[in-house]
């Protein structure tokens, strides 16, 4: 199985763990939520739900109201097709949620994690971002070097590209380096004897520590640092 094949049979079982849909519900949303599946097809979806069904993770049933069954042989239209996520899917999906070998890092697998952060325990998150930010730190370590090396032998516009690529990283780490404080402080809050009353489990899905507005207060005046 492809990486991409992969990712999309993924991201498919968390959409259908959410609710049942049929092919145009599932195709919209992983063009709409899931921007790393902009770009393909009902022919690419529809191998992968067949095969899901095939694992026995999905199961095919008739979306249509009964008028809708009666009226589909004589109009010639095509009845259609509600996938649910079987108890087998729902396990299966949750073995892959916990796994955080390093094809989690990787640019489209991450993407297609991230937005299933809702339903993944904070520890595998935080594995998730830390390996992340890791690998982007690696990334951004070689490109430095190349750069050193050939800054002499790139036009203008090359060593434009070239400082826009780095940039788009070093945001990207930022960003990942405040989802990370974030979560930790998320984490913090949930301890034993720590403050509210609402304690969190570590295996618990829900986006705890997730920056919001208003979720944390701003720089101390008084503190000279937050200047």
């Amino acid at each position: 199985m492809s990486r991409r094949s992969g990712i999309l049979e993924f991201a498919v079982l968390g959409l259908l763990r959410e609710s049942p849909m049929h092919g145009y519900e599932l195709r919209k949303r992983l063009n709409t939520s899931l921007g790393v599946f902009r770009a393909f097809s009902y022919g690419t979806l529809y191998p992968c739900l067949k095969t899901l069904v095939a694992n026995g993770w999905l199961i095919e049933e008739s979306g249509n109201t009964p008028e809708d069954a009666l009226a589909a042989p004589l109009s010639g239209r095509r009845a259609k097709i509600v996938y649910r996520l079987t108890a087998e899917g729902k396990e299966h999906f949750e073995d892959l949620l916990s796994q955080t070998g390093p094809d989690a890092y990787e640019d489209e697998h991450f993407a297609a994690r991230f937005a299933f952060f809702g339903q993944t325990s904070r520890d595998v998150r935080m594995r998730v971002l830390e390996g992340r930010r890791s690998r982007l730190e690696e990334r951004l370590e070689k490109m430095r070097a190349s750069l050193a090396r050939t800054r002499e032998r790139l036009d203008d516009y090359t060593l434009e590209l070239q400082r826009h690529g780095m940039e788009s990283v070093e945001r990207e780490v930022r960003w990942l380096n405040e989802l990370i404080e974030s979560e930790r402080a998320g984490r913090d809050q949930r301890r034993p004897g720590s403050d509210g009353a609402a304690q969190q489990d570590s295996t618990s899905g829900e986006s705890g520590g997730l920056p919001r507005p208003g979720d944390t207060p701003g720089p101390d005046p008084s503190d000279d640092t937050a200047m």
